[in-house]
């Protein structure tokens, strides 16, 4: 299982969605990708198991995953105050992969009926899914 975490900004989202990840599907292969070096260097200190950075990094690994995982803001072009560029965008939403995104105020994007809920919850219930559909294919 080949697992894509996208992230920018600081890397703290990344960070946390990596620990998840590792400490419920260790078996699985973490890349993190950042769009800036901080965002990178803060998922692999935790625990991923390669690590890249950069729009061509994101459009090469979007090819190899079999889940992305990232805030919602990453398949929408110049969010997250511009990290993510459109390239970006179209190859996380063209990739074949399955699409575990997380919902937050700060991409510029709203999902209404999505329930308020901390972060870390969205977090758990984004590797839960990643369980559960795995599961079933």
């Amino acid at each position: 299982m080949r697992i894509l975490v996208i992230d920018g900004m600081g890397g703290g989202i990344g960070k946390a969605i990596v620990e998840k990840v590792k400490s419920h599907l260790d078996f699985a292969e973490v890349t993190a990708v950042g769009t800036n070096a901080i965002a990178t260097t803060a998922m692999l200190k935790a625990g991923a198991d390669f690590g890249a950075t950069g729009e061509n990094a994101v459009i090469y690994n979007t090819t190899k995953a079999d889940y992305i995982i990232g805030v919602l803001g990453i398949a929408f072009a110049n969010s997250m105050f511009g990290e993510i560029s459109p390239k970006m965008a179209e190859a996380i939403s063209c990739s074949p992969a399955h699409k575990i995104l997380i919902p937050i105020d700060r991409c510029s994007v709203t999902v209404t009926g999505v329930s308020s809920a901390p972060l870390q919850e969205h977090i758990n219930n984004a590797v839960e899914k990643i369980l559960d559909i795995s599961k079933n294919t």
